[in-house]
């Protein structure tokens, strides 16, 4: 293994959860999923993975999702340039994990909007990590690496780089040798337009 990416043993959690769902119309968190909100199943998914801090960003509505999220042990970071897209959240989560985290040397980065999403498979994000020497683990469905996925602290700068709506999957698809993936083909559902919610509920 290359030493420049030892095992990450501090991960955190960092939920995009900033959006204002303007292809559905109304908060995606909102939307209910197993009884409970999708912005609550996720919080509630990473936290049971030990891995802490999980920070939750929030920019749109964020009022309302503080609420939803009361009684949570989440931190919640406002990133008041959502509008620019997910880049900013991901500034936004990076930055206080930079500025209040230090010993965190590794991070997951996942959304509120991808229901199948289970502990497990956070872990095993950061297992395949420390097995494979890789300093990225993505998960993989339909020929695309995604969300869930981990970045060795090393990445940082690149994540605090990033701008726009596309996210990190642009680090992603310039370092392929780079990455470790673990199949997850339920990740292929994410909810952005009501016909995704209603392929939910039949689930």
């Amino acid at each position: 293994m290359n030493d420049e990416y030892q095992h990450i043993i501090n991960s955190a959690i960092i939920i995009l959860a900033s959006g204002n769902s303007s292809r559905l119309g109304h908060p995606k968190q909102l939307l209910k999923y197993k009884n409970q909100t999708l912005l609550r199943h996720a919080a509630n998914t990473a936290l049971a993975t030990g891995m802490r801090p999980v920070l939750v960003v929030l920019g749109a509505d964020r009022e309302t999702f503080k609420d939803e999220l009361s009684g949570t042990e989440v931190n919640i970071v406002v990133n008041n340039e959502w509008n620019e897209g997910m880049a900013s959240s991901i500034r936004s989560g990076i930055k206080e994990l930079q500025d209040n985290f230090p010993s965190v040397d590794g991070v997951i980065i996942m959304v509120c909007d991808q229901p199948f999403v289970h502990k497990e498979l956070l872990i095993q994000l950061l297992e395949t990590q420390k097995k494979s020497g890789k300093p990225m683990v993505a998960a993989y469905y339909e020929g695309v690496k995604g969300t869930p996925v981990l970045f060795h602290h090393r990445w940082f700068p690149e994540l605090m780089a990033l701008t726009g709506d596309k996210g990190a999957r642009k680090i992603l698809e310039k370092n392929p040798l780079l990455i470790e993936t673990i199949p997850f083909p339920e990740g292929k559902l994410d909810i952005d337009t009501e016909s995704d919610y209603k392929e939910l509920e039949k689930w």
